[in-house]
């Protein structure tokens, strides 16, 4: 290695508390992040700033409502650290060498409701609330798919039914359902590296991302749908695409007559038993990200992720109907799936915006870019939330899956085995 390289950064090198990142009154200017500077979204910055988005933008909240929090049973064990696996691209692992591997910031595993591992690093405590990035797509498809159980929402129907602003777009001749599958024609190019691509310039309209100069497009979500056009025909390929989740989440908002943040609380945040509020980060007009603005503790996210993995039963509630939690666990075409080229995640399929692995465990999971996930897996009685601030944004081909996804197999395996 030449003397000139610099080593690969680290969940050491990078730790925000170390690097003394947003510290003192004020931090001094080379350590102080901002949105207006885009300094919030360069790494190692995002270690701090993604446990810290309500000091950054705007923002509504997710109320928990009156009620006490249901307790988490605990049952830490010693032997988790020490699970081997082998990661897609070879490598002998430990469970333990993965929390770091992937710039970890909290994590809980439930084993048949159990807190089995739980740990927390970076800027991130049991109490702090972590952006969820695209976890939030899986709450506006759950919701969605509530709604159409109900009875208020056609998956047959035209977008337009109930968003008739939209005719003149790529979602004119769209289903609900093409939408809450992501198998849309529509031209948006997912790709966080492409300073062109239309993912860009949906940050930009979100109010996450400084406009380029002479910039004179949208600057709300809603005016920025309206901005897309088609680029193939719906119905034959899943492609991952935010924008599709923003339609689904307007249809949702205008069907129940309420914002994002008020249906996530009175169908889902205050029956949980969460102990903490959560707040989804909102554009210039006040309406929620509803594809990547989702922030909670990490503790509430395994609660979320068990309710779903006992059939939508929380508290003895039926807080989600059975027969959307089936929905969502049996999945989609994997056919439409493959086309993607996903090499991380063969027979995979994705239904009402979750992924799901049709594996041996029956696993599904809510996933985000640099690392988030609500990962369910009925068939080993587990739940692993994980939030995380990795280099790396995409998981889908990148090293996040390469590396989670077998561990999360090896963590199922051991547990079930130790039954």
């Amino acid at each position: 290695m030449p003397d000139s390289a610099q080593p690969a950064p680290t969940a050491a090198s990078t730790d925000p508390a170390a690097l003394a990142v947003m510290q003192g009154f004020p931090p001094p200017a080379e350590k102080t992040v901002r949105v207006s500077d885009s300094t919030s979204w360069r790494f190692p910055n995002t270690r701090w700033s993604f446990s810290h988005q309500r000091e950054l933008g705007p923002s509504a909240a997710i109320r928990r409502g009156p009620a006490a929090a249901a307790a988490l049973p605990y049952g830490l064990r010693e032997d988790l650290d020490a699970v081997r696996f082998v990661t897609q691209d070879g490598r002998a692992m430990t469970w333990g060498e993965s929390i770091d591997e992937n710039f970890t910031d909290g994590l809980v595993v439930l084993h048949r409701g159990t807190v089995v591992y739980e740990t927390y690093r970076g800027a991130l405590g049991p109490h702090t609330p972590h952006l969820a990035m695209s976890v939030t797509k899986s709450f506006a498809g759950l919701l969605a798919a509530i709604l159409a159980h109900e009875g208020a929402i056609d998956p047959a129907a035209l977008v337009t039914t109930y968003v008739p602003e939209l005719a003149d777009t790529a979602f004119g001749d769209s289903t609900v359902r093409h939408v809450m599958d992501m198998t849309t024609g529509v031209r948006y190019r997912e790709d966080y590296v492409d300073p062109d691509a239309e993912v860009r310039f949906y940050g930009v309209a979100a109010g996450w991302s400084r406009p380029p100069p002479g910039y004179a497009g949208p600057t709300t979500i809603f005016d920025f749908l309206r901005t897309l056009k088609k680029q193939g025909e719906h119905g034959e390929a899943f492609a991952y695409k935010t924008c599709n989740t923003e339609v689904l989440g307007w249809i949702a908002q205008r069907v129940a007559g309420k914002p994002f943040a008020e249906l996530v609380s009175e169908r889902i945040w205050q029956k949980l038993g969460v102990e903490e509020d959560g707040y989804v980060m909102v554009d210039g007009t006040g309406f929620a990200l509803c594809g990547a603005g989702l922030n909670v503790t990490t503790r509430d996210l395994a609660r979320f992720g068990e309710m779903m993995r006992l059939g939508g039963v929380a508290g003895g509630q039926q807080i989600v109907p059975k027969a959307v939690v089936d929905d969502i666990a049996g999945g989609a075409r994997t056919e439409d799936f493959a086309k993607a080229g996903y090499v991380t995640l063969p027979g995979w399929s994705y239904r009402n915006q979750w992924w799901v692995s049709h594996n041996r465990f029956g696993a599904y999971s809510a996933r985000g870019i640099h690392g988030q996930v609500c990962y369910v897996a009925p068939g080993a009685e587990m739940v692993i939330a994980r939030f995380a601030s990795h280099p790396t944004a995409a998981n889908g081909n990148g090293p996040l899956d390469r590396v989670s996804l077998p561990a999360y197999e090896a963590i199922a395996a051991h547990l079930t085995s130790a039954r």
